[in-house]
């Protein structure tokens, strides 16, 4: 799951959760209905948060569920049951405290939090008339990481801890934490450093 900040007209943050997201390096791909308050602000700003919640997050992260930063609520989204809410973080009863990089906040309780610039939008589906334009991919550029130190690996400055952290994840619309390790991974003997992109040097250029 992420709770994803951006910046609407007025200036007010909105946030909103989502699960459709993967990772290559310090740049993200992002799933989002094409309509979505998010995405909107999202192609106005270029701007965003992703904020990762933890799943002792879950109850935060449900009372926004069936919320839209958008007024008036879209007609697809009144059938589904969503309702206009203005302050979201008040709603999930999050903090918001101010970004480095960006103009959207981050979420204070979420022990991960990066600040993104959009980089490019692919759309989906454009071969079909049905679903041409209802959702697009957005590729977002990391410029700045915050992790709590609860969830750093002891002894290092720049990596988590995977038996400390507990993302929240959506699975079949369900929120569920993670297990312990199942099995010892080959791939992890390989350092980090070696996979790393020119993506970080960039974001440290950033102010």
């Amino acid at each position: 799951m992420v709770l994803l900040s951006t910046s609407n007209e007025d200036g007010s943050a909105n946030l909103a959760p989502m699960s459709s997201a993967f990772w290559l390096g310090w740049r993200a791909m992002l799933g989002l209905g094409a309509r979505s308050k998010t995405v909107l602000n999202l192609l106005r700003t270029r701007e965003c948060v992703l904020n990762l919640p933890s799943s002792a997050l879950a109850a935060a992260v449900d009372r926004l569920a069936l919320t839209t930063g958008s007024d008036p609520v879209p007609p697809r989204k009144q059938e589904r049951g969503y309702f206009h809410v203005a302050d979201k973080f008040a709603r999930a009863g999050l903090t918001p405290v101010p970004s480095e990089t960006v103009a959207p906040p981050r979420v204070a309780e979420c022990p991960v939090a990066m600040e993104a610039v959009l980089e490019s939008v692919h759309p989906f589906a454009e071969d079909d008339e049905a679903q041409r334009g209802g959702v697009v991919g957005l590729e977002v550029r990391v410029q700045r990481v915050f992790v709590h130190d609860d969830i750093r690996l002891p002894g290092a400055d720049d990596h988590v801890d995977p038996d400390a952290w507990r993302p929240l994840i959506m699975s079949f619309q369900k929120l569920y934490g993670l297990g312990p390790q199942v099995r010892e991974s080959t791939l992890a003997r390989i350092p980090e450093r070696m996979y790393r992109s020119p993506d970080i040097e960039r974001a440290r250029g950033v102010s």
